[in-house]
């Protein structure tokens, strides 16, 4: 359930059976890449470095950034006991029992750092059994969450952390963290390694220190099995390392918006063949589920409406059963609604009626309520007439009264026309045989 941090004596005890990347994790934070925003000259961590004393704080960002090495080095630093769990096989129990381990040292006038992944993952119980002791100064908290905090972790405990941002690693991060292993590490230095393709190493990392140095490290296994003096690591070798024809998917350039335009506009075109064909190719780059769930639920209201106004109801279903399965089972749950909504009717029409709206109301369309809508919670408002004549539909045949709902010398016209497919169509019946001059003047 824990892990104590390592004194710097068993940092070195079987250094070279520990994965590269363990072996080239930072022992000072000169040598942390990247961050440079919360590690360089006057920046917030360097200033609590440099003290030696620390608060409790949230790191947010994606894998491979160093979250794990930060707090790590806090530890040593600050000369804490660091304890790490994971939130995903930890409960209030477990928590509960680092606390009252944290009490002992404290009594001893020792601290204890305790570091959390992905603490996204906790419940509002899991967190709340933080709460006492993080206010206290029991505990040294430190969270890592790859989800936003303002969403994924309660007001309570937020208030009493300090969040910090952290980023992937630029393509210069992730060339110097290699040249830096190929230069030093104790075993690869031993051999003459000509890397070739960096710009593909560094695509497939997508900005993960881990991941980069991972793909490194298995690649120059395989291609030290190979006799020649001169190790060659290029595409065809980092691809065989990796046992797949790894997609060259930057996350952060084109490739991921005109694959996401490509998937959008296959469901916008009814064919769900296609649709599939471009989330497979998603999910196959490591692109994020959620990001997919999120644009699903956009494209619900804004390509099929009301056509089908059950597919808003299921894309958002898909979301939080992404949120709550994820990978790789979650694949199942998004080629559901990605099958239903390619195969729904489609209509824009109330996705252009808000348009339509938006652009009346930037020319300066009037917004003064008419009287008879207006709400009239006292005596004085009722006095001056307001919702003076208003007219209950539901007291009138059908449910509806011919009425003027629109702002003051705003003379009523058409935003919404609904399509002929679906339930627009018996939404657009419906709403001409209401309306009829104002759908005449279409």
């Amino acid at each position: 359930m824990s892990e104590l941090f390592p004194d710097e004596e068993s940092l070195e005890t079987g250094k070279e059976t520990a994965p590269l990347a363990d072996r080239m994790r930072p022992r000072k934070i000169d040598e942390i890449v990247g961050q440079q925003h919360l590690l360089g000259s006057d920046s917030p961590l360097r200033k609590f470095f440099e003290s030696g004393k620390f608060p409790s704080m949230i790191f947010w960002g994606p894998p491979g950034s160093g979250k794990t090495t930060i707090a790590q080095l806090m530890a040593s630093f600050g000369d804490y006991q660091f304890t790490k769990i994971s939130a995903i096989d930890t409960g209030v129990k477990d928590i509960r029992q680092v606390i009252e381990v944290a009490v002992r040292l404290k009594a001893r006038n020792k601290h204890c750092l305790l570091f959390i992944d992905e603490i996204h993952r906790f419940n509002k119980s899991q967190q709340d059994a933080l709460l006492h002791a993080v206010e206290k100064g029991i505990i040294i908290l430190i969270g890592a969450t790859t989800e936003n905090p303002s969403f994924e972790v309660n007001s309570a405990l937020l208030s009493r952390m300090q969040v910090y941002r952290l980023f992937p690693l630029s393509e210069e991060d992730i060339t110097l963290l290699i040249d830096r292993a190929l230069a030093t590490d104790e075993i690869l230095k031993n051999h003459v390694i000509k890397l070739e393709d960096r710009e593909f190493l560094y695509a497939i990392s997508g900005g993960d220190a881990r991941a980069a140095l991972n793909a490194l490290e298995l690649a120059f296994m395989l291609a030290s099995n190979e006799d020649s003096e001169e190790m060659i690591i290029n595409r065809s070798v980092l691809e065989k390392a990796l046992q797949q024809k790894t997609a060259y998917y930057d996350k952060s350039g084109d490739a991921h918006y005109d694959t996401i335009s490509a998937f959008i506009k296959s469901l916008r075109g009814s064919d769900p063949d296609a649709a599939l064909l471009w989330l497979a190719r998603m999910l196959d780059a490591g692109e994020e589920p959620r990001f997919i769930a999120r644009r699903m639920v956009v494209f619900a209201s804004e390509d099929i409406g009301n056509a089908d106004p059950f597919a808003l109801a299921l894309a958002i279903s898909v979301f939080q059963a992404v949120e709550m399965i994820g990978l790789p089972e979650c694949a199942i749950n998004l080629a559901q609604g990605v099958t239903y909504l390619a195969s729904c009717p489609k209509s824009n029409a109330s996705y252009m009626g808000l348009r339509s709206a938006q652009a009346a109301v930037s020319k300066g369309a009037s917004s003064n309520v008419p009287l008879h809508l207006r709400n009239a919670p006292t005596k004085l408002m009722k006095n001056e007439g307001f919702g003076e004549d208003y007219k209950y539909p539901h007291e009138y045949d059908y449910h509806f009264i011919k009425e003027n709902y629109f702002p003051v010398g705003f003379e009523p016209r058409a935003f919404y026309f609904p399509g002929n497919f679906g339930r627009e169509d018996t939404f657009k019946k419906r709403l001409e045989s209401f309306w009829q001059e104002r759908y005449k003047k279409k």
